[in-house]
């Protein structure tokens, strides 16, 4: 019997009564002939609290003691949703991503999947059951409990769906598949039928919340095609495949990241190398947006960090000063607003459309970064909104 990998994220498990639709979802999966494993985030707003309570007794805590904390959100959903199943007349068994093989790294709080070992779930397949699997987690080869980082649940369904050779892997949400926009900032946003890769890696690390950039990325190495739907209803959703040749527009998305800290930094040639390694050694993940006069004289930087990577932000500011003085400063400020499309940056047109809008509307532009995907402006925060709507209308139209 063929495979289906179904992960579901925290709104779609956030109380009794969503569990219940989804087994039933699973359960109707079930009865069209396929062996089904499921892979579940923490309830609704677990997470948050659980990091929350952490803050409550350490400003800055420790990244071992975080993933053993963090780890029972998704615990707690496995077992719910395997006791549902079980009501409904499906065998059903839960498990931890230590119990189902999932072998990473010893980067706590940030651990990437290294190898995946699913005997037990094998076996557990073959006696007829569903197996749910406690997602953002894994074991490291030093037996020691990791989680994946934030969105890690899409990790960990696409590293089973390739390790169980699974016919597909499907990432429920509350939208069906992914938008243009985000529908709440921009209402004309349309739904992609399809994306590519390396187009929804940009979209993810730039701030699109639907799918983990990491996912997408293990998916590309492993061949997987993700299918996301919505949890609610039906829906076509998105496949997100190999090369997509594009359409009429260059652009394929335009999104926003709020959720940020911006190291503001005016550094001496080879100290931009001492604050990348500071930040490497704290496990903090970023993105220099734009940078200048590094060759024998003081450059200035923005290195964009995801608040999601950062369990202790006053301490990195009290550290960053320490280390760095006045010379680096943490920022709040600001956000970014990201296209992306295959062969956006062939040549200047994009970019100068970009300007120009945030020109007009007074919104200046603090740094620039482009590749041959992405193109990103840093603005301040209060404008995020105004200038993504704007954008998705000058490059996707109303």
């Amino acid at each position: 019997m063929p495979i289906v990998v179904q992960k579901y994220g925290g709104s779609s498990v956030a109380g009794v009564e969503k569990l219940r639709k989804v087994a039933l979802r699973v359960k109707e999966t079930r009865e069209k002939g396929y062996q089904v494993v499921v892979v579940v985030s923490a309830m609704g707003d677990t997470t948050d609290e659980l990091l929350a309570l952490a803050r409550q007794v350490s400003a800055d805590p420790p990244r071992r003691e975080l993933d053993m904390l963090l780890t029972c959100g998704e615990r707690i959903s496995m077992a719910l949703l395997s006791m549902a199943l079980q009501e409904l007349g499906v065998p059903a068994i839960s498990f931890t991503g230590s119990q189902s093989g999932i072998i990473t790294n010893d980067a706590h709080s940030q651990a990437r999947i290294v190898e995946v070992r699913p005997y037990r779930i094998q076996d557990e397949l073959a006696r007829g059951k569903v197996v749910i699997v406690a997602g953002y987690q894994g074991v490291s080869y030093k037996k020691e409990v990791t989680t994946l980082g934030r969105g890690g649940s899409d990790t960990t369904a696409v590293a089973l769906a390739a390790a169980l050779s699974a016919e597909s892997c499907e990432i429920y949400s509350d939208v069906d598949g992914v938008f243009s926009a985000d529908p709440r900032v921009v209402p004309e946003a349309r739904k992609q039928e399809s994306l590519s890769y390396d187009e929804m890696q940009e979209l993810a690390s730039a701030g699109a919340k639907v799918l983990n950039a990491q996912a997408v990325e293990f998916a590309k190495e492993k061949g997987i095609v993700i299918l996301a739907r919505t949890a609610h209803g039906q829906g076509s959703g998105t496949a997100v495949r190999e090369y997509v040749a594009p359409a009429d527009t260059r652009v394929k998305g335009v999104t926003a990241e709020v959720e940020l800290a911006v190291l503001s930094a005016e550094l001496e040639g080879g100290r931009l190398s001492e604050l990348l390694e500071f930040l490497d050694v704290r496990g903090v993940r970023g993105r220099a947006l734009a940078f200048d006069g590094l060759v024998g004289g003081t450059g200035r930087t923005f290195v964009a960090v995801p608040l999601q990577d950062v369990h202790g932000l006053e301490a990195l500011r009290r550290d960053v000063g320490a280390r760095f003085g006045g010379a680096v400063s943490l920022r709040e400020d600001l956000g970014t607003v990201t296209c992306v499309g295959a062969g956006l940056n062939a040549d200047w047109s994009y970019l100068r459309r970009a300007l120009g809008v945030a020109e007009e509307m007074g919104a200046g532009v603090q740094a620039i970064h482009t590749s041959p995907l992405q193109l990103t402006v840093l603005v301040d925060k209060a404008h995020l909104r105004e200038l993504t709507a704007r954008l998705h209308r000058e490059f996707l139209g109303a």
